[in-house]
């Protein structure tokens, strides 16, 4: 029998390596800007993202969607690899898009990045001193050597 995690959730993940990426854990606006793939640069979209354990803190969760417009929602499951003290993001959204991510959390520096021959993006984001805001962009490469900014993302804690 599946145990349901609600109401059970522990405030600290039950994996030690997972102890760090509870500075994520919350409700977050996000905005995004400067996308490549927008006629109009200077649009922005808003929306919502939250973080969460599953599994009584064996994963963290990221849940993320911007109603009401054309960018995808989506889903990511994070989790450690402990031998390399690295993370694994498991990534999905409503196009159908299925990715996976290496991740590390260094100090206030978040980074994703994949490599895939035709394909490859990489992401950086910065926490501010209070671990309330996230400013971050990411990045996509046909070659694996020039990058281009895909689009500038914001997260800003709203609990």
């Amino acid at each position: 029998m599946m145990q349901s995690n609600s109401a059970q959730v522990p405030q600290q993940p039950s994996n030690p390596a997972l102890e760090r990426l509870s500075v994520f854990v919350g409700e977050w606006n996000i905005e995004i800007t400067s996308m490549s793939f927008q006629a109009d640069k200077t649009a922005v979209v808003r929306g919502r993202a939250s973080f969460d354990w599953v599994e009584r803190g064996a994963f963290l969760i990221e849940h993320f969607e911007a109603p009401n417009t054309e960018f995808p929602r989506g889903i990511s499951i994070i989790g450690p690899d402990d031998s390399a003290e690295t993370y694994g993001m498991l990534y999905f959204d409503s196009r159908g898009v299925s990715r996976i991510y290496q991740m590390s959390l260094s100090g206030d520096v978040w980074k994703l990045w994949r490599d895939f021959p035709g394909f490859s993006q990489r992401f950086i984001g910065t926490f501010s001193d209070e671990h309330n805001m996230i400013t971050a962009r990411w990045e996509k490469s046909n070659d694996g050597s020039n990058w281009e900014l895909d689009f500038n993302l914001e997260y800003s804690k709203v609990r």
